[in-house]
């Protein structure tokens, strides 16, 4: 029997395996809503150029429609025998209108029909996953605003730096999340390029208007080349990218709360909608909602060397190979819109506990940089004078069991004469942080200033 999908060259039907290798139905139905808007366009150039008639053209739109309500409505019978979206959906017009969807395929190939599908579809990830950036930072804006005053220690080496406030180190994740989004931008900008009408690989010698597809699915123009049309996967590449990267700023946060929520540090409190109990300690508040988008960068990432292990060592135009492009790429948009949406619900519901915050700001000598900053101000002593004077000082704290601040001015003067009263007045941590004004500084009327810009940025967006 001759197989209906690949014509009269193939006269026996696919054996089990290979029918079990080939077919890509069971994920790539994810197209569907995009296969019927192709074929729309497709079919409305082809009556436009007189390669279809008016009423084939009708028929065949009358028919994807109902094709696609079917499929919304539960009731498509999908083939693995028919292997993908495309044939499906083709396979169920025939039977919905009869001739005219023969007619559908006429300037057009399947390797066009899906990397045309396929980017209309990352497309609308790509902005769907914008829009839930740009919600995670308004969350990170709100608890930014509330927690402006919020004393914290800064850290480098995960040990105790200078104070900072919490208000700024929810700006910088604030940071993090607006070039996330511009790279998802920058991707689109790439890929809106429509491969449909490259046919094959070689273009097509109908009259067909290959601007107006492109016009119609949204797309800034129709790709340049034929062959490049067909075989690129750029943008599934670069849009993965983009995911790792936003899903390893969040994985760094989601580390922070692990911490943070750790009774060793009290800093914040997890709600129950994200915390999970043991099924052995009573006590236990597990962050698990913060331990999985921690996970997530591992899915992602692997997503990525998959596709580009895919396509390294491909020849012009398609391969078959590329079929192992999708399942990994919608894996990757899941996870890192899970964990968007995660992580929002997390900032949201925050507790946060200042005072065992400040009380950890102030240990570890956090202010002996502003004590050496302040030799520096008021003493005219050169800095690297003024650090190991403030060294000094530290190991004398030390050696007390006090921090810089219970110190005499009598041993401040044992050290250098230089000091004064004055100096104990940048020792609290509140002098510490207010300070600092430098542009991107902690101080809270910075973090302020910062919020306002980063909404006034986000509501244009918005417009």
């Amino acid at each position: 029997m001759s197989n209906r999908m690949w014509g009269g060259r193939f006269g026996a039907g696919p054996d089990v395996i290979m029918e079990e290798i080939n077919a890509s139905i069971g994920y790539d139905k994810r197209f569907y809503a995009q296969d019927v808007a192709g074929s729309v366009a497709h079919a409305t150039m082809l009556a436009e150029t007189g390669i279809l008639t008016a009423e084939d053209r009708d028929a065949i739109i009358k028919g994807l429609e109902a094709v696609k309500a079917e499929i919304e409505q539960g009731s498509f019978n999908f083939s693995r025998a028919l292997e993908d979206i495309h044939m499906n959906i083709e396979a169920r017009l025939k039977e919905l209108v009869g001739e005219p969807a023969g007619r559908l395929h006429t300037a057009r190939s399947r390797n066009d029909q899906v990397a045309t599908d396929f980017k209309l579809y990352v497309r609308d990830a790509i902005d769907m996953l914008i829009g839930q950036v740009r919600t995670l930072q308004k969350a990170f804006l709100d608890r930014a605003e509330a927690e402006a005053n919020t004393v914290m220690p800064g850290f480098t080496h995960l040990q105790s730096a200078q104070p900072v406030t919490f208000g700024h180190h929810m700006l910088a994740y604030v940071e993090m999340l607006g070039r996330d989004a511009g790279r998802l931008e920058d991707a689109r900008k790439r890929l809106n390029e429509s491969p449909l009408g490259a046919a094959a690989l070689a273009g097509t010698s109908f009259p067909i208007d290959r601007h107006m597809t492109a016009e119609a699915l949204g797309f800034d123009r129709p790709a340049a080349n034929s062959l490049d049309a067909v075989s690129d996967r750029d943008f599934v590449m670069e849009t993965v990218a983009a995911c790792a990267i936003c899903a390893v700023h969040l994985s760094r946060f989601a580390e922070e709360l692990v911490i943070w929520s750790t009774p060793q540090f009290g800093f914040v409190q997890l709600s129950d909608k994200f915390s999970t109990g043991s099924s052995i300690m009573p006590q236990k508040r597990n962050p698990d909602a913060a331990e999985l988008i921690r996970a997530k960068p591992g899915r992602v990432l692997g997503a990525l060397t998959s596709i580009m292990t895919v396509m390294k060592g491909l020849p012009l135009a398609y391969s078959k190979d590329m079929q192992e492009d999708k399942e990994m790429t919608f894996d990757a948009l899941d996870s890192l819109s899970l964990a968007l949406a995660a992580m929002t619900g997390m900032v949201g519901d925050l507790t946060v506990n200042r005072e065992k915050m400040k009380a950890a700001a102030g240990a570890g000598f956090a202010t002996a940089t502003d004590l050496a900053d302040w030799l520096v101000r008021v003493a005219n002593v050169p800095f690297r004078d003024a650090h190991h004077i403030t060294g000094t000082l530290v190991a004398k704290a030390e050696e007390k069991g006090c921090d810089l601040d219970g110190l005499t001015i009598e041993d401040f003067k044992a050290v250098d004469e230089r000091l004064d009263a004055r100096a104990f007045k940048v020792l609290s941590v509140e002098a510490s942080v207010s300070s600092r004004t430098s542009f991107g500084g902690t101080a809270p009327d910075n973090v302020r200033t910062q919020v306002e810009t980063w909404r006034t940025a986000l509501a244009s967006k918005d417009a």
